[in-house]
């Protein structure tokens, strides 16, 4: 990883869910606008490490039995059923041109938010991150819940990279992303946010 400018020295990427079962057509979670952000977001994270910014993973990996997968899924993963992002499957591995590297890190989670039963935000708080930059899927479900904790938080800045998140249709994208900026979420797109240096 490049020394961190200081501009972006307290700032992480969180690369949310950007897994096979949520990306790839005929996942058993598929989410439709997926696919086409992928080089937005890889592009993103190009430009996180070319400013020292620190990657952070945050994937879905679940129990192949489905114990510790919200109620409403559980149905999922009962005999026959896809049982999707079980630990060590392909479909919980990250889309092709996604890599985590050496220096990056790689957090689980089995809720919407990052933040949730997990490590993240002491994790964060060690690193002495104070603003997040957001890319991947879905904007409704993990995007927002982890945009919203973040901000009851009070990280200083919570940036969602606009282009480099999706969900199933454009609307339900453009909804979501005008409650954030509701919030003071800044919403810049992947080419605004790569210019700001």
């Amino acid at each position: 990883m490049a020394a961190a400018d200081t501009k972006w020295k307290n700032t992480a990427l969180l690369v949310i869910d950007m897994q096979n079962d949520f990306i790839l057509s005929g996942g058993p979670m598929h989410v439709r606008g997926g696919q086409g952000i992928v080089p937005n977001v890889i592009k993103a994270v190009e430009i996180a490490r070319s400013r020292g910014i620190p990657i952070i993973w945050v994937v879905r990996e679940h129990d192949p039995l489905g114990r510790d997968v919200e109620l409403f899924r559980r149905h999922l993963y009962s005999s026959g059923k896809p049982k999707p992002t079980s630990k060590g499957s392909l479909g919980a591995e990250l889309v092709d041109g996604l890599v985590i590297k050496d220096d990056d890190y790689k957090l689980v989670k089995t809720r919407f938010s990052a933040f949730f039963n997990t490590h993240l935000h002491s994790y964060l708080q060690g690193a002495g991150i104070k603003k997040l930059v957001i890319t991947g899927v879905q904007t409704p479900n993990c995007i927002r819940q982890t945009v919203f904790d973040a901000v009851a938080l009070d990280y200083q800045t919570v940036t969602v990279i606009f282009d480099a998140t999706a969900a199933a249709t454009s609307d339900i994208h453009l909804a979501n992303i005008f409650d954030m900026t509701n919030i003071g979420v800044a919403t810049p797109t992947l080419e605004e946010w790569g210019s700001d240096d």
